[in-house]
């Protein structure tokens, strides 16, 4: 009967707290976070396999993952303080910094044969397994390019506000490129309904992801949809609060190499709401976790530890099915 720890309880770890006790009708889930009525409320809807931690940190209460789900800037700390006590940690955190801080936690979580995955949200994390079962059917991959539009509840779309004027990190010819947000404007056509949209390069985790996971690719890139006031504003505190959930996003990545002695592009993509698609990853990601399905000990990104296969189909019963582009390449 797995036992999983859940700290913050907004949009995306609300969802992730539910799709746990769908997927594994056994499963309990401790609550915990700084919001004592929000508490209170999300653990009355999850039912009574749910309760609320009173006080202390989730990871000493005989948790068997612990899944990060609070604010971008706010998972370093808690991961840290579960892998020292030999549990396994999910991160929800699409920041730059907050991913490379995790990253960095490997040695410790190989010394204590424990695992950590990284970026299991929306993207990085969703668009993570669209691009390994992407290239699963190359023969060898030059080029990865991921997109992604929308925003899930209040930190996320801070999160988005702070990374268009942050550095972009690009993957090319073996190094790693700077380049400014909110350079590199690009249309780029998402799955129905999103469509198309202008995306800009920004302080973005998904290239630090798929790097170690696909070494031979000579470009990994990742961009985000905004709005010329997006742009605009970018420096400047958000001009008016987030709303408590974004609507629908949609995840695009596209791949390019060769498939015998022919070079080929495979464009894949899905549609949700980022939070959503988000606790359902991080869910994912827990019970795989749990499972034993996630590789070795160490902290790695859900495209290094997950079958991407397995996960997209467990995902699909949840209604996160993704969709293939289906016409001829541009020469």
């Amino acid at each position: 009967m797995p036992r999983i720890g859940v700290l913050g309880v907004g949009a995306v770890g609300a969802r992730a707290a539910r799709r746990v006790l769908e997927a594994d009708p056994g499963a309990q889930v401790l609550l915990g976070g700084s919001d004592r009525d929000r508490l209170a409320l999300v653990a009355r809807g999850l039912g009574p396999r749910s309760e609320v931690a009173d006080g202390g940190h989730l990871h000493d209460r005989g948790i068997d993952v612990l899944i990060v789900a609070g604010p971008c800037g706010r998972h370093v700390g808690p991961a840290r303080r579960a892998l020292r006590a030999a549990v396994p940690v999910v991160s929800t955190s699409d920041r730059v910094e907050d991913v490379q801080g995790l990253l960095a936690l490997d040695h410790r979580a190989v010394a204590g044969r424990v695992t950590g995955l990284v970026g299991a949200g929306f993207a990085p994390g969703l668009s993570c397994l669209l691009a390994m079962k992407a290239v699963s059917s190359f023969d060898a991959v030059e080029e990865v390019h991921v997109a992604k539009a929308g925003t899930g509840g209040p930190a996320c779309a801070r999160q988005h506000h702070r990374a268009l004027k942050g550095s972009a990190r690009d993957w090319r010819d073996g190094t790693w490129q700077r380049r400014p947000g909110g350079s590199g404007r690009e249309l780029v056509w998402f799955p129905e309904p999103v469509s198309g949209a202008d995306c800009y390069r920004g302080s973005l985790a998904d290239a630090l992801l798929l790097q170690p996971a696909l070494p031979g690719a000579a470009r990994i890139t990742s961009r985000m949809a905004a709005t010329r006031q997006d742009r605009f504003t970018s420096w400047l505190p958000m001009l008016s609060p987030p709303h408590p959930e974004g609507g629908v996003g949609a995840v695009r990545v596209e791949v390019r190499g060769q498939v015998g002695p022919a070079k080929t592009v495979r464009i894949v993509g899905a549609v949700e709401r980022p939070a959503v698609a988000a606790g359902a990853v991080a869910a994912a990601a827990a019970l795989a976790l749990v499972a034993g399905a996630a590789g070795p000990p160490g902290v790695r990104g859900v495209a290094a530890a997950l079958d991407p296969t397995a996960t997209l189909r467990e995902l699909s019963c949840y209604g996160l099915r993704a969709q293939e582009f289906d016409g001829v390449a541009g020469v």
